[in-house]
């Protein structure tokens, strides 16, 4: 087989990354439209299928409207945009977009008690030896970052158990966000994956088949940290 280099972005893409970061830094507000097809590629100096194809994009994940025949529109991504849109959002000409990170800790503080109730009340006989096979993990790491990567499979499991489409493309998301930030976080993280015990109650809890108490227990697991990180964002603001 001959393996020929391949670039690492194609042109598309560079175009679909200039328009949205347009779109989210408000360079172009919603309601707005964007030159022509045939404008865009002189200006950026491509071909109209490359614009043709990053306008594609555009549409696919909610910043602008394409309409045959009638001027391409910005949207408000606010009310249209998905979840894939999240790790973007988080970090944007380079500086952590604070608002961002407080709505994912409040959608993991209120999310991660649900989705525990429903591991509780719908896992199948398979999830206790999963849920285990992680907790001996988290419970021999000595590395902090290590450790909440484990954390994370822990959850990846209980996702499963829970059974709800939403709450696994919701997870996987805030996971893709969240990932990168795992040498950052561990010092504000460390309480909270250095408690195995924690971790073994809700497992317990789970395997049980109590959600009541899955949800109780998934909780108190989260709420130190979580409360913690917005303590430090509310300082950061203020400073």
């Amino acid at each position: 087989m001959a393996l020929q280099p391949v670039n690492r972005r194609s042109v598309p893409e560079d175009v679909f990354e200039q328009i949205a970061d347009e779109v989210l830094s408000g360079g172009m507000q919603p309601g707005e439209s964007l030159p022509s097809e045939r404008r865009l590629a002189e200006v950026l100096g491509v071909s109209r299928p490359a614009v043709r194809e990053a306008l594609k994009r555009l549409t696919a994940v909610g910043l602008v409207d394409v309409r045959q025949g009638e001027a391409t529109t910005v949207r408000d991504f606010r009310r249209y945009a998905g979840l894939d849109l999240l790790p973007r959002l988080l970090i944007r000409a380079g500086e952590l977009d604070l608002s961002v990170v407080r709505s994912i800790l409040e959608t993991r503080l209120h999310n991660g008690p649900k989705v525990a109730e429903l591991a509780a009340g719908r896992g199948g006989p398979g999830l206790a030896d999963a849920l285990e096979e992680v907790l001996r993990a988290l419970a021999t790491e000595d590395d902090a970052v290590e450790r909440q990567r484990h954390a994370l499979a822990f959850w990846d499991r209980i996702v499963d158990g829970a059974d709800s489409i939403a709450f696994r493309l919701m997870y996987n998301t805030l996971r893709a966000t969240y990932e990168p930030a795992l040498p950052a976080l561990a010092a504000v993280m460390a309480d909270e994956v250095g408690r195995p015990q924690a971790y073994r109650e809700l497992a317990d809890a789970i395997t049980a088949g109590d959600p009541p108490r899955a949800r109780r227990a998934a909780q108190e697991l989260l709420e130190p940290a979580t409360t913690a990180l917005l303590g430090a964002l509310d300082d950061m603001e203020d400073q």
